[in-house]
């Protein structure tokens, strides 16, 4: 085994580690993720919440102390911060905490160099299992903050991606306020998705081949295969068709919080956004020229880990 690498994604709902080899993945990686919501108001407010970054330290003490039971050395570790970061102004005190607990500066990525990374997980990944994935190949990556489209080949990498600024927490914020969501609300969601597509320079109907990649996606994947309860192994690698996806988008709409909650597949930490999670995936497969996609367990937080190996 080569030295182990410690790779760390931080999004605007989530916060996930991985540690160990990636190419020797189950045997010698170990992965963690804890439902942040650093992106908490920072659509409204443009700052990261006190209590936003209380929930990021605490999930960083737990990861600073794996990293060194694992031996990582400071030079082996990645830490890349996307969207709620991004747009936060006061972003400098989360660069203090991150440097006080791991000893290292996050990297806070634009929406192109969180593309190609997403890009390069999914596909490695899929390769993994023997998924083959044809060009023009869709890489569609929803968080929380931001969505990005990532077009390209499996074996030469991205030829286009592109980011835009909508994601489950940010609408959700901006637009919902009944639980469960109201048609209204569902319109405003469905409007701002819409213009940012339209606006978009890659059409999703030129790809061939689809991968669906991030927790919005792979909890949608997980209800349509009718799982008791999230597994990643059940759903790495799964084609499923578009219509049936879309079909879960429409249940999980119809249903309160607490109904989403008591589903066994979906995390409690997600189940308040992804209503707006689910509008974003309904419209970006109402473009698609093909019937079915790959959804991929595998993602940025992979791109990360090798990009540490290389």
């Amino acid at each position: 085994m080569r030295d182990p690498v410690a790779a760390i994604d931080c999004g605007t709902n989530t916060i996930k580690l991985l540690v160990g080899d990636p190419a020797n993945e189950p045997d010698e990686v170990r992965r963690e993720s804890r439902m942040i919501r650093l992106g908490q108001g920072v659509d409204a407010t443009g700052r990261l919440a006190p209590e936003a970054l209380e929930r990021a330290w605490a999930a960083l003490d737990e990861y600073a102390a794996l990293i060194r039971a694992a031996g990582v050395g400071a030079d082996r570790i990645r830490f890349c911060a996307t969207s709620a970061t991004r747009d936060a102004s006061n972003a400098a005190e989360f660069t203090a905490g991150v440097r006080a607990r791991l000893g290292i500066d996050p990297e806070v990525l634009s929406g192109e160099d969180e593309a190609r990374l997403a890009f390069d997980g999914a596909v490695r990944g899929l390769a993994a299992v023997a998924v083959e994935v044809r060009e023009p190949a869709l890489v569609v990556d929803i968080g929380g903050g931001s969505t990005e489209l990532i077009l390209g080949d499996p074996a030469s990498g991205p030829s286009a991606e592109h980011s835009m600024d909508i994601g489950s927490v940010r609408l959700h914020e901006r637009h919902v306020r009944h639980d469960p969501i109201t048609p209204d609300e569902i319109a405003a969601v469905v409007a701002d998705v819409d213009a940012a597509l339209d606006a978009c320079p890659i059409d999703p109907a030129v790809a061939r081949s689809v991968v669906l990649v991030a927790g919005t996606n792979t909890t949608l994947a997980a209800g349509t295969l009718g799982l008791a309860a999230y597994d990643r192994a059940l759903i790495h690698g799964r084609t499923l068709a578009a219509v049936d996806l879309r079909a879960q988008a429409g249940r999980l709409l119809a249903m309160s919080v607490a109904e989403r909650r008591g589903l066994g597949w979906v995390h409690p930490g997600r189940a308040d956004v992804i209503d707006a999670g689910a509008l974003i995936v309904d419209r970006v497969l109402d473009r698609l020229a093909v019937a079915t996609v790959t959804v991929a367990e595998t993602d940025i937080l992979d791109g990360i880990a090798w990009s540490l190996v290389r």
